[in-house]
């Protein structure tokens, strides 16, 4: 079995919903992909100030989001600042091309930044199905915490959407590298370009497998990149592989 990720790693206009879609929109039509990641908060950059520009539950950019994916057919994922019930969450969707769609609620929110000031946190994990793959969905800060990441042999593959600052870029990729790494799984990680009032970002967006090796990277730039990966079910690596060196079998926090 073979699908294509395509990573769209691009800068954001600075809580401009519109312009940002219209961006967006070209990328994720000329991606050669099943499944295209955009990154955290795509349409407004990684505002603390929602209130003026946050989608509803049902809103217009998730609607653009399922009619990107119904229109190009292929699946595409980001996350979005959503006010739902009073409350605004950092909420990454995976929109189907049927239509369907399924949101994660960021759980670990950046505290240093002011983040869990605006925000509220999500209190599950969102695993979703798709194209015979099972993806665990991760949002930026969410990449620091590896027991929350833990693969317990319920997923396949990790996709996250970052706003990851430059002075930080290593931290980024390595960690990219290590849930990889300790989940025995690939790892598709999506980082923003560019500057907003309050920090500088490098890109750095990236596709590693389960040994942490690099078979995409962006670097820096405006610039989607496409890989196919190779499935083996059962998981993503060859079978004795995963007979001979269990790990979720063997976490003492399961």
């Amino acid at each position: 079995m073979e699908l294509r990720i395509a990573l769209c790693q691009c800068d954001i206009a600075w809580e401009q919903p519109a312009r940002n879609l219209a961006r967006l929109e070209p990328m994720v039509a000329a991606a050669e992909a099943d499944v295209v990641l955009l990154p955290e908060l795509f349409a407004t950059g990684f505002t603390l100030d929602p209130a003026g520009v946050a989608d509803g539950a049902g809103g217009a950019v998730v609607t653009a989001l399922r009619r990107w994916a119904a229109r190009y057919g292929k699946a595409v994922a980001g996350s979005v600042a959503v006010a739902e019930n009073g409350r605004f969450y950092n909420r990454m969707y995976f929109v189907k091309p049927s239509g369907e769609f399924i949101g994660y609620d960021k759980r670990h929110l950046f505290a240093p930044g002011g983040e869990a000031r605006q925000y509220t946190p999500g209190d599950s994990r969102a695993v979703v199905e798709y194209g015979g793959v099972r993806f665990l969905l991760l949002v930026c800060y969410d990449l620091r915490f590896p027991v929350w990441s833990r693969c317990r042999g319920d997923y396949d593959a990790i996709l996250c959407c970052a706003s990851w600052p430059a002075p930080r870029r290593e931290v980024w990729r390595t960690l990219l590298r290590a849930r990889a790494i300790e989940n025995q799984c690939y790892a598709a990680g999506v980082n923003r370009v560019g500057d907003d009032p309050a920090a500088r970002y490098a890109g750095d967006s990236a596709l590693v497998d389960f040994k942490g090796r690099t078979m995409v990277e962006a670097g820096g730039g405006h610039i989607w990149l496409a890989v196919q990966i190779q499935i083996e079910l059962p998981g993503l690596m060859p079978l004795p592989i995963l007979q001979q060196i269990p790990l979720h079998r063997n976490f003492l926090d399961n």
